[in-house]
């Protein structure tokens, strides 16, 4: 089987002959930023990302979490966490699925439109000692998972990487596998652009192809946060904040704004070095690519040029980001790997009411029906952070992750299995210098 050009990229000596004229992304857990900002205005976004909202900042009704960092945290604000949500749904006489309905207030009110189900609730509360707002899952709801917070480090290397180049990793993916792993490519509403939809490559289904959009899903259905993409509360059910409740700064800009800023102005993952220069790691490095695993977990992908307009015209790569290599370890596509749950990302939900009336360029409906039982590939950088692995957290170990591997990924799976003990271990120390 002859590999695409791209898999190539695993071996760091060639990367470095064929993308010399690019610069290699900052790495590292220090807090410090990529060049985005300056030091100064990337602290303040922090504090904004780290900032524990209340009910008179707009929290809920229905939220997760009080704070972005509460969700993104380990080791330090940007990462993952233990934090896992719930998402719910069926399958309709026809195979198709469906989102939820969710009865709240005893039935007196129900959520739709959505298929997360919010841990917390601001009632019962003194105010509305009667209204009974927690969510409960309904038995009509058979489809259950849980997925974990992602990490958010490096991003804005990712939303600077062209369309076409994940569509040429799609592309290549299914000639050199004779179409026996083949990523699939979601184009999805660009929020902040109406009409335009751009390659998602954001959270577990890449509902979102830019960080503003990212950040303003999660500011709603996260926290419960209204703001300038989704105005419009879950439920009324009480409420008391006006909406949006994300209001504009003496600088003209939300907290989603600067949520998105503060995630551009990250760093990469960094390697452990130590680590990583180990003849044992050098060696699991290879396996790794040997038996397949770099065919969707990519080593290393491109940012475009500096000035690159991109995200429906609503901006523009900055110099700290254009050219530059970096090391995510994974290529942004959905795959069927045999851990999906089943659940379609829900319109309402993910692109606010609004554009439930609107048109996007290149978006199918039909294409979110067709990942329902696919998830993105999880990029390996930082993994060493990580406590509990795959989508749902399930996983608690790298064999375990690694084995549960099956659909497109049996052929190195079963690879993986036929492994000498010494090589499995080569491996293993490999992804644990991630």
């Amino acid at each position: 089987m002859k590999k695409p050009q791209w898999i190539g990229l695993l071996c760091l000596s060639v990367a470095g002959a064929l993308f010399s004229q690019n610069r290699e992304a900052p790495a590292g857990f220090d807090g410090q930023t990529n060049g985005v900002v300056d030091q100064a205005t990337h602290a303040g976004d922090q504090k904004a990302f780290d900032a524990v909202e209340d009910i008179n900042d707009g929290l809920g009704p229905l939220y997760n979490a009080q704070s972005c960092r509460e969700c993104h945290q380990n080791p330090t604000s940007g990462g993952v966490s233990q934090t896992a949500e719930l998402r719910v749904g069926h399958r309709s006489a026809t195979g198709q699925f469906e989102n939820p309905s969710i009865p709240i207030d005893d039935g007196k009110a129900v959520i739709s439109g959505r298929t997360l189900v919010n841990d917390r609730a601001i009632c019962p509360s003194g105010a509305f000692p009667d209204i009974q707002l927690q969510e409960r899952v309904p038995e009509t709801e058979n489809i259950r998972t849980t997925r974990t917070s992602l990490n958010l480090f490096g991003d804005g290397f990712v939303e600077a990487v062209s369309d076409q180049a994940l569509l040429d990793i799609a592309r290549d993916q299914c000639r050199s596998t004779h179409r026996r792993i083949c990523g699939q490519i979601l184009y999805v509403p660009i929020l902040e652009a109406p009409g335009r939809a751009g390659v998602g490559r954001f959270g577990w289904k890449d509902q979102h192809a830019s960080l503003l959009s990212f950040s303003g899903d999660a500011y709603l259905n996260e926290m419960g946060i209204t703001n300038k993409l989704f105005p419009d509360e879950v439920t009324l059910l009480c409420n008391t904040a006006a909406e949006p409740n994300d209001k504009p700064g003496a600088d003209g800009l939300e907290d989603i704004d600067r949520f998105a800023r503060f995630i551009r102005a990250t760093k990469a993952p960094p390697r452990d070095l130590a680590l990583a220069s180990t003849p044992e790691a050098e060696e699991g490095a290879r396996r790794f690519d040997k038996i397949g695993c770099s065919i969707c977990h990519a080593p290393t992908l491109v940012t475009e040029p500096a000035g690159t307009v991109i995200n429906g015209g609503t901006f523009k790569i900055p110099e700290a980001l254009g050219s530059q290599s970096f090391h995510p370890y994974g290529d942004f596509l959905l795959h069927n790997v045999g851990t999906g749950d089943g659940i379609a990302v829900a319109m309402e939900e993910h692109y606010g009411r609004a554009a439930m009336t609107k048109t996007w360029s290149r978006f199918s409906y039909k294409s979110l029906q067709e990942a329902a039982n696919k998830v993105r590939t999880a990029p390996l950088w930082g993994v060493r952070t990580h406590s509990r692995l795959m989508h749902d957290g399930k996983s608690l170990t790298l064999t375990n992750a690694i084995l549960r591997h099956k659909g497109e990924a049996e052929e190195v799976t079963e690879k993986f299995r036929r492994l000498t003990r010494q090589q499995k271990q080569a491996l293993l120390t490999f992804l644990k210098s991630l």
